[in-house]
């Protein structure tokens, strides 16, 4: 049984917590911050390039699957030679990837230096995670995570707002230079913090060793049912995004505007869940903050598949959005516990099965929808939810 935490403790665990947190964050801002910069240009991206609207809003998945992918590698990689070395290289080559990004000549290149972007991007919010879960005790981390989720949050909800406006006077273009200047100030901040922190150890990197690792994580009992939760729960939650404006459209409530205030609903429960974080779990202990959260969910779902009005959508995207991060903070605080030891791996693998699942999650929206309409779809996916999440709190954290 853990010892209770004394005030001197707590208060260490906060300043530690703190540091981090001014350490990375605005490294994962940044990161985060050009994950939805191009989705509401993608017409005058279009234009630019004398391209369709079809193959632009490919740009948002060539930036989210190349994320996914390397995390296999980073994970590995970063307990090898350094978590904080690995989050600064790919800050600093987010920065380069982005600028080529703003002169990108046609759209094949844009597609590669957004798709490199998002390789980069993928070593920001997973190690980081792993470095707070380094940093703060167990009775403390679901919370000191949630405090690093409202800088990833707030750069998604940042990114899709600010474009628009940004664009209107200096351009698409405009706008990936707007993210680069982020990246160059997460990377300055990141830098300069450095210098006053202990050195990492170096071993050198052996993909076989690499392999072991997994095999190690992947042995202990709870880990493929978290990364299955995981991966299903990105699927379920993030896969009805791409056809909430056709949803819209058909109810005669709205169109990609009213889609766009929706989803930004989303980030701003996700905010609100931030910020309650800490009394929910002394309320509801993590098992009942999870159940919580499957119920919201699930009404949020349905919500979403009968909506008569904007408004209920809106709400039902700022509930969906709460609901969402109270089982998805769990399950993260969870993942950082799989390995200790090769803690920047297990971290990697969750993410790698989290943008697996979204990257599947429109796919099967799509059949549903086609077969079975996006209504009855959307509220399948509300009962499946609430039975992840009810079988995520029956399992010991």
């Amino acid at each position: 049984m853990t010892p209770p935490a004394t005030d001197e403790d707590a208060a260490s665990s906060r300043a530690r917590m703190n540091r981090v947190l001014a350490m990375y964050g605005p490294a994962v801002f940044a990161g985060a911050l050009a994950t939805r910069a191009t989705d509401p240009l993608v017409v005058d991206i279009a234009h630019d390039l004398g391209s369709t609207a079809a193959q632009v809003a490919l740009l948002g998945t060539a930036y989210t699957l190349p994320f996914a992918l390397v995390q296999p590698i980073l994970g590995p990689v970063a307990d090898s030679v350094g978590k904080r070395r690995v989050v600064t290289l790919c800050i600093c080559l987010l920065v380069v990837m982005l600028l080529l990004s703003a002169v990108a000549a046609s759209l094949g290149w844009l597609m590669t230096f957004r798709a490199l972007s998002g390789a980069a991007a993928g070593g920001m919010m997973p190690l980081t995670l792993a470095i707070m879960a380094d940093a703060v005790p167990l009775r403390d981390r679901q919370v000191a995570l949630s405090r690093m989720l409202v800088f990833g949050i707030s750069g998604q909800i940042a990114g899709g707002a600010i474009a628009g406006p940004i664009a209107a006077f200096a351009g698409w273009r405009g706008m990936l230079v707007f993210c680069a200047a982020a990246a160059v100030i997460g990377a300055i901040t990141l830098v300069a913090a450095s210098r006053g922190a202990a050195k990492e150890p170096i071993t050198r990197y052996d993909p076989v060793v690499a392999a072991r690792r997994y095999r190690t994580i992947l042995s202990n009992p709870q880990a493929i049912p978290l990364y299955a939760t995981v991966a299903a729960e990105g699927g379920l939650v993030f896969g009805s995004f791409p056809f909430i404006a056709t949803l819209m459209i058909g109810r005669g409530i709205g169109g990609t505007t009213e889609a766009g205030l929706t989803i930004g609903a989303f980030g701003l429960g996700g905010l609100g869940y931030a910020a309650l974080a800490r009394w929910l779990l002394v309320r509801f202990g993590q098992a009942g903050v999870v159940r919580l959260g499957g119920g919201i969910g699930c009404l949020a779902l349905v919500g979403l598949a009968i909506a008569p009005a904007l408004w209920v959508a809106v709400l039902s995207g700022f509930l969906l959005g709460t609901a969402f991060y109270m089982i998805h903070n769990a399950i993260q605080t969870r993942a950082t516990e799989l390995s200790q030891q090769f803690r920047g791996s297990a971290v990697s693998l969750h993410a790698f099965s989290f943008f697996t699942g979204q990257s599947l999650g429109p796919i099967a929206f799509g059949l549903g929808a086609a077969t079975i309409g996006l209504g009855a779809s959307l509220g399948v996916a509300a009962v499946l939810l609430a039975a992840l999440s009810w079988s995520l709190a029956r399992r010991p954290a």
